[in-house]
C-alpha cells in the first residue's frame, strides 16, 4: 500500500514491499527529512494503525547522530524500534529537523496498547539493501526490518 505520490518526486510517500519474513519500507520525499519522516510512518502503519485511539499523545524529544545517511536511517528505525520495546510508545507523529552530523527529533507517541494493531511489530533493523540518498527527482530510502 502506498502513499502520498505513487513515485518519488513531488511531495512525500511510503509503501510497504513484500519481503520474506521481514518488513521492507520504500519511502521518498522532496527532502532527507521528510524521507525520513515517510519511513518511519511507514514502519508504523505495518504494524498499527495511528489514527484508532491513541488518547492523549507525549511529545518526546531526541537528537540522533550517524556518520553517513544510511546510518542516519538505521539510527532513526532503532530508536522507533527501541521506544516501542522499552516503553510500549508508538510514533503517531514526528518532526525531524536537520542538525549538524544528525536530526532533532520531535515525537508524539501513543501507547501501542491503544492503537489497533494490523500487523507483527518490528524488532530490529537489518543492514541488508539499506538505502538513502538523493537523486533528481528527491530524496528515497528503503529499509529491512524483523518482524
Amino acid at each position: 500500500m502506498a502513499t502520498g505520490g505513487e513515485h518519488p518526486g513531488g511531495r512525500g510517500g511510503h509503501r510497504g514491499v513484500p519481503h520474506t519474513a521481514d518488513l521492507r519500507v520504500s519511502a521518498w520525499g522532496p527532502t532527507r527529512e521528510e524521507c525520513l519522516t515517510q519511513a518511519v510512518r511507514g514502519v508504523v502503519e505495518s504494524f498499527a494503525d495511528p489514527s484508532s485511539g491513541a488518547r492523549a499523545p507525549r511529545r518526546r524529544h531526541t537528537e540522533i547522530h550517524a556518520d553517513d545517511d544510511p546510518e542516519l536511517l538505521v539510527a532513526l528505525m532503532d530508536d522507533v524500534v527501541y521506544r516501542l520495546d522499552t516503553a510500549g510508545e508508538v510514533p503517531v507523529d514526528v518532526d525531524l529537523d536537520p542538525i549538524p552530523g544528525g536530526l532533532r527529533v520531535a515525537y508524539r507517541m501513543a501507547d501501542a496498547d491503544d492503537l489497533e494493531p494490523v500487523g507483527a511489530a518490528p524488532k530490529a533493523v537489518t543492514l541488508h539493501d539499506l538505502a538513502l540518498g538523493r537523486g533528481p527527482a528527491g530524496w528515497t530510502c528503503s529499509v529491512t526490518l524483523d518482524v
